[in-house]
C-alpha cells in the first residue's frame, strides 16, 4: 500500500464502554479514496463512517477488535438455523444507496426504540445520508419485506474481494424475527453467491453487549496485532 496521511482525533467519551475515552486515526480524505483503496484499507482494520474512513487509536485500550468472516466456510448454529426457517417467506431487494422516505421513517422507528437516550433519535434526513452513505464508496441499501412489509433495511459496501456489513436496522414489531442476524445471513449468502471471500462485521467488543455477539458467526477472524487470527466463541 502507499503511504496514506492520518489524523488523530483528540480522545473523547467512549461509544461502546463507559466511563472510557477513545481516539481514532482518521484517513486525511484529500488523499483521494476510493472503493479499491479501501479494500486495501479495511484489510488492515480500518472501517467507514460516511465519508470518514477511521480505526480505533486507543494506546489505553485494544478492546475494539475488526473482524471479517471466511463466507466460504461459514457454517450456521442452531440459532441462526431457526431464524433462516423464519425467513423462509421474507423477500429482499437491492436499491442504490439513495435517500427513501421509508428508509428514514423506519430508522428514526429503530432508534426511538432501541437508543432512545442515544444522540441519533432526531437524526436529519442530511445526517442520516452522511452517516450511511457515501460519496466514494460503492454502497448498496437492502430491503427486507415481511408480509410485505418492509421489515428491515441494510446497509452494505461492495467491495473488491468481500462485502461489509455497515448498519442495520429494523421494524420493531418484527424483533421476533431476528431481521438483524438474518441480514447478516443473508449478506454471507450473498457473498457466496458473488464469489466474494469475506464478510466484514465492523468491530468485536468483548465487553459490550451490543458488539460481542458477532463471535457468533463462526469462523470468524480478528484483526490482533497488526495480523488476522481466528478467534473462539464464548
Amino acid at each position: 500500500m502507499a503511504s496514506i496521511p492520518l489524523l488523530i482525533s483528540a480522545p473523547h467519551p467512549c461509544s461502546y464502554l463507559e466511563g472510557q475515552y477513545a481516539q481514532s486515526a482518521f484517513v486525511d480524505l484529500s488523499f483521494g479514496v476510493n472503493t479499491a483503496i479501501y479494500s486495501q484499507l479495511i484489510a488492515h482494520g480500518f472501517r467507514r463512517s460516511g465519508d470518514d474512513i477511521y480505526s480505533p487509536y486507543c494506546a489505553w485500550c485494544s478492546q475494539c477488535v475488526p473482524v471479517r468472516l471466511p463466507v466460504a466456510q461459514f457454517k450456521p448454529n442452531r440459532r441462526q438455523k431457526r431464524c433462516l426457517q423464519k425467513h423462509r417467506q421474507t423477500t429482499v431487494i437491492i436499491k442504490p444507496a439513495v435517500f427513501e422516505q421509508s428508509h428514514y421513517d423506519l430508522y428514526l422507528r429503530y432508534q426511538h426504540h432501541r437508543h432512545a437516550e442515544g444522540n441519533m433519535v432526531n437524526t436529519s434526513p442530511d445526517e442520516y445520508m452522511s452517516f450511511l452513505g457515501s460519496s466514494w464508496c460503492n454502497s448498496q441499501f437492502i430491503e427486507f419485506f415481511c408480509a410485505d412489509e418492509l421489515a428491515a433495511v441494510a446497509i452494505v459496501d461492495c467491495l473488491d474481494n468481500a462485502l461489509s456489513a455497515v448498519y442495520t436496522f429494523f421494524d420493531p414489531k418484527f424483533s421476533d424475527y431476528s431481521p438483524g442476524v438474518y441480514a447478516v445471513l443473508w449478506q454471507i449468502h450473498y457473498a457466496q453467491k458473488q464469489g466474494l471471500e469475506w464478510l466484514y462485521l465492523g468491530f468485536w467488543i468483548a465487553d459490550c453487549q451490543k458488539m460481542n455477539y458477532k463471535d457468533q458467526y463462526q469462523p470468524i477472524q480478528g484483526f490482533i496485532d497488526q495480523q488476522w487470527a481466528f478467534l473462539k466463541n464464548k
